[in-house]
């Protein structure tokens, strides 16, 4: 079976600079993936919703607002009891190394900071999946 990844890209909160997500969109569409872009000033509790709506392997938040520390634990906390733990929850943005630390310890996964390859970010997403099969 060699189903096509599906990604749901997000903008969590109340960042309006989207450009990084949709470049990241295009790269990963680029890739091979089905991209489903939500858009800014996405919620939690939207993004959980939708990407249980589109069935994706993974979910790409973009955050360069700060809030990472506040809306990475709340996704994961919504993903846990929408029962979709087998989902990646990934992303990037402005975020501190030892606050990247701490979010991985949580549970989610590599995060990407400015600069980062589009050509890592994609090579990221298919090894998790291909080792995370979906029952």
């Amino acid at each position: 079976m060699n189903k096509k990844i599906r990604v749901l890209v997000a903008k969590a909160g109340l960042d309006g600079h989207d450009r990084g997500a949709k470049v990241i969109a295009a790269a990963l569409r680029d890739a091979g993936m089905e991209v489903i872009y939500t858009g800014l000033r996405q919620t939690p509790e939207m993004i959980v919703e939708a990407a249980l709506q589109e069935d994706v392997d993974v979910i790409g938040i973009s955050i360069l607002s700060g809030a990472h520390m506040t809306i990475f634990p709340k996704i994961l906390k919504l993903m846990k009891e929408k029962g979709i733990e087998d989902v990646l929850l990934t992303g990037g943005g402005i975020i501190p190394e030892e606050e990247i630390n701490v979010l991985k310890a949580m549970g989610v996964g590599e995060l990407f900071t400015p600069g980062a390859s589009t050509t890592a970010i994609a090579d990221y997403i298919k090894s998790w999946v291909e080792k995370h099969p979906k029952s």
